[in-house]
Formats: C-alpha cells, structure tokens, sequence
C-alpha cells in the first residue's frame, strides 16, 4: 500500500512528522502554496456522508507505520521502566561521577547508586503494585442519630 506513494508524497509524510502541520509539511516538501492549503485533507477523512476526494489513506497509513517505529525506538514502556527500577533497587546500576586524581585533574568514575536512590526506586516499584495504603478504608453501615426531636421544624 505505501508502495504506490511517489517521492513527494513520501517526503510529504516525512515532513509532517516534524511538526504534525500539514501545510508546512506540503510547502516543504516541494507542493505548491495553493496545493498546500488543502494538505490536511489528505490526511483526514473528514465527514463520511460528504467525502471530499481528497483523503489518500496510502499517506496516512505510511504515517501512522513511522509513528509506530519511532515510538518503539524511543519511547519507554512499563516494562523497560520497571526493569530499571529494579536494577536500581537492587544496586546493578552505577552511575558516573568526577573524582579529584591530582594536580587539578579530574577521572571519571563509576559508582554504586546511592541508598537514597535505592529505596527511591523500591518505593516507585512498590506504589506501581499498590503495596502501600494510607488511607484506612471503612465499610458497613454508619448509624445517623438525630436528638433534639422537639425543636426541629416540620
């Protein structure tokens, strides 16, 4: 399907990845600015019940493709952070810090995370698995007593 996109097209989708605004995107790619004003059509379908003619769902599908790329390169998910986490709690991270060798110089070297850090990173896993609590939850039933009977007005 993204096949059948010529060069422009492509360079196009390329571009609007940059900013998400198509008319910058359609002008930068080489389209004319009366063309360009129009671009967002290309990607929108718009009304269903008054198709413009416009929508090329071979551009959008090659966008929504990059999207999905990028964001798997570069984008965390729950499970690369909590691994993390763990590795941090458990102390196989290091950090890196400059130490003084002499004659004004400094090296860098690698060491242990912190406890602080340590047990930052125990409470951030534990919050995510809701294993502290607060607050103190109460159920059953509440009895109301109203007194003083005689001097409420009807």
């Amino acid at each position: 399907m993204v096949d059948t996109l010529n060069d422009r097209q492509k360079r196009f989708c390329d571009e609007y990845l940059v900013d998400s605004d198509a008319t910058k995107a359609a002008l930068r790619a080489g389209y004319s600015p009366k063309t360009a004003r129009n671009a967002c059509k290309w990607l929108n379908e718009g009304n269903p019940q008054k198709p413009s003619g416009k929508f090329n769902p071979e551009m959008r599908a090659y966008i929504d493709d990059r999207l999905a790329q990028l964001h798997s390169k570069k984008t965390a998910d729950a499970q690369e952070v909590l691994e993390y986490l763990t590795s941090v709690m458990r102390g196989k991270h290091k950090e890196q810090t400059l130490v003084l060798c002499g004659d004004g110089m400094q090296e860098i070297e690698d060491i242990d995370v912190s406890a602080r850090d340590r047990l930052k990173a125990a409470e951030l896993i534990g919050k995510r698995y809701g294993m502290f609590k607060d607050n103190v939850e109460l159920g059953g039933p509440i009895p109301v007593v109203i007194s003083g009977d005689e001097q409420l007005v009807d």
